[in-house]
């Protein structure tokens, strides 16, 4: 059995951001040479979340909604874990949209269903983020 390791990196521009990391994944794939096995994509950040989902921008802007009901930035006082960083709806955020997703390989292709896409989301950015990728097969 193989294993290929990367690591992809962002720079984040805005507090939240929902990037499309299909093409990247699909970039490590092609390197790896690995034609059957598991491709497993995992958040190196306690505030960020990697993802299956369609890529629709209304959807996109659903989950924003979504989650600022469910955990909402402000007010900052509302949130024991906020003092030296003001996060703590990140962190929660995180924790409802999972931290990791493994998807199969088959003949060398991610093996997805109907319009899945891999996403990277990020709740706490404005800075330097990375993004694991780790396969293994044959």
């Amino acid at each position: 059995m193989k294993s290929y390791r990367k690591e992809l990196w962002f720079e984040i521009k805005k507090r939240r951001e929902l990037i499309n990391i299909t093409p990247d994944i699909n970039l490590a794939l092609k390197e790896s040479e690995i034609k059957e096995g598991l491709v497993l994509v995992n958040a190196m950040h306690i505030t960020a979340s990697v993802f299956i989902n369609d890529d629709e921008s209304g959807l996109h802007r659903d989950f924003e909604d979504w989650l600022e009901k469910l955990a909402p930035e402000k007010p900052y006082s509302q949130y024991r874990h906020n003092g030296f960083e003001d996060n703590a709806d990140a962190h929660l955020k995180r924790t409802v949209m999972g931290r990791e997703v493994v998807v199969a390989v088959t003949n060398g292709k991610l093996d997805f269903g109907p319009w899945e896409q891999i996403f990277y989301g990020e709740f706490d950015g404005k800075r330097k983020k990375r993004v694991l990728v780790k396969i293994i097969g044959e």
